[in-house]
């Protein structure tokens, strides 16, 4: 065990980060399967691609990254249904960026299936489900949803780079980018470009049962190493309200205090705690908005409390970056 942490960087603290000058370079990372992108990548985009990246999201106001360390805790779904709460303003342009390769659910949840990239002189557009929110995903360019992504890592980062260089964005209030579970490629990737511009910060999603918060606890660990700031926690599949009896049961129960202990553990805001609805899971494979389609329920109003939340933290984040500036 002793030489597997060794070669893994596993133990505490042996890992540098990526923002060190010896990433992908210190003895704790021989063997990661990361080491090539962090050395390669450790300061970031080279200069050139960093100013071109800066260009393309200079327009952009807002970015924010949907994390999880565990899969199948609904993080896409959360990322579809921030951007379509954040949408519900008619004055705010919201992007949802979907860089989950291999499992890209956006186009589904978001009832884009079928749709096609369409290429103008001022690059990629992205596909638009209101005036006000566009959506762009790997599985607008798959021929058939079943069809499978088998790529390694370069290519997944190539695409992604792709994704933030040649989207005309244009003016946007708010880049939601939902990722896949983990702590890999796509997420250095997509924090080193970003480096280039700017984050507001990260919402991590769990489930209150502790096989998703260990998961969970590695994915703080890896906001705080490449210094990406995080927005919060949300708990989803909280509880079951019974329709017609009222009475609460745990469905998965909270054996180690759920979120809320573990956030109170690592010092990180609990966002807010979404209870489970039927009509969530009814609602995405429909590919329609739960938050319109069941506006009286508690998983709603638990949402709606918490795009505030994530409002309220990036106009305060943005109001710290012009003091500095």
């Amino acid at each position: 065990m002793a030489e597997v942490t060794q070669r893994y960087g596993g133990g505490a603290g042996q890992c540098p980060g990526t923002g060190s000058a010896q990433a992908g370079r210190a003895a704790a990372c021989q063997g990661c399967p990361n080491q090539g992108l962090c050395a390669a990548g450790a300061a970031g985009p080279d200069p050139a691609e960093a100013a071109e990246l800066r260009e393309r999201l200079r327009a952009v106001r807002h970015t924010v990254l949907v994390l999880s360390g565990k899969g199948g805790v609904g993080k896409s779904t959360f990322s579809a249904l921030l951007a379509h709460g954040l949408a519900a303003d008619e004055n705010k342009q919201v992007a949802l960026l979907d860089i989950d390769i291999c499992g890209p659910s956006i186009p589904k949840i978001m009832g884009l299936e079928g749709e096609q990239v369409h290429q103008s002189g001022s690059g990629w557009s992205p596909v638009y489900v209101e005036e006000n929110l566009g959506v762009m995903s790997v599985g607008f360019l798959l021929s058939s949803p079943d069809d499978a992504v088998i790529w390694r890592g370069p290519k997944k980062n190539g695409l992604i780079k792709q994704f933030l260089r040649d989207v005309d964005w244009g003016e946007v209030d708010y880049l939601i980018v939902d990722t896949p579970p983990g702590t890999s490629d796509e997420h250095l990737s997509i924090v080193q470009y970003l480096s280039a511009t700017h984050i507001d910060g990260a919402v991590i999603i769990t489930t209150p049962q502790e096989v998703s918060l260990q998961d969970v606890r590695k994915e703080i660990n890896f906001c705080r190493k490449v210094k990406l700031p995080i927005i919060g926690v949300v708990e989803n599949m909280s509880g079951f309200v019974c329709p017609k009896c009222k009475n609460e049961s745990q469905i998965f129960p909270p054996t180690t205090g759920g979120a809320e202990k573990m956030c109170q553990n690592l010092s990180v805001s609990l966002l807010g705690k979404v209870p489970l609805d039927p009509q969530i899971g009814k609602s995405c494979d429909r590919g329609q908005s739960f938050l319109a389609e069941a506006p009286e329920s508690p998983a709603t109003l638990s949402y709606r409390n918490i795009i505030q939340r994530i409002q309220e933290y990036c106009e305060q984040h943005h109001l710290q970056e012009e003091k500095i500036m």
